[in-house]
């Protein structure tokens, strides 16, 4: 998965209508590959982001679960141990250093 996409389920406080529209936006600068659309491509561009907009806040609205919420705080510090953890094996793997 795009490491841009994040998770938007079941946080507190809950996810934003914005955040959403982010993860929409990168879901589509994806797809297309292109971060920004041409005059001519821009109204598909904006229109696929609404709707999957919608189609996300839909599936966001009627998920249900009996864990307890997530903290984005918390996934913020994992996301930041595990880059750091794949940037030492970049700069192992480039150097030919071991561990």
């Amino acid at each position: 998965m795009c490491r841009n996409i994040r998770r938007l389920h079941n946080y507190e406080p809950p996810t934003t209508d914005d955040e959403v529209r982010e993860a929409a936006l990168q879901f589509v600068r994806k797809v297309s590959g292109s971060t920004r659309p041409s005059q001519a491509n821009t109204q598909a561009f904006e229109q696929a982001i609404d709707e999957i907009a919608e189609a996300t806040r839909r599936l966001l609205d009627g998920l249900t679960t009996n864990a307890p919420p997530r903290s984005r705080e918390d996934d913020a510090i994992k996301g930041r141990e595990r880059h750091e953890k794949r940037m030492e094996r970049e700069v192992r793997l480039r150097t030919g250093a071991t561990a």
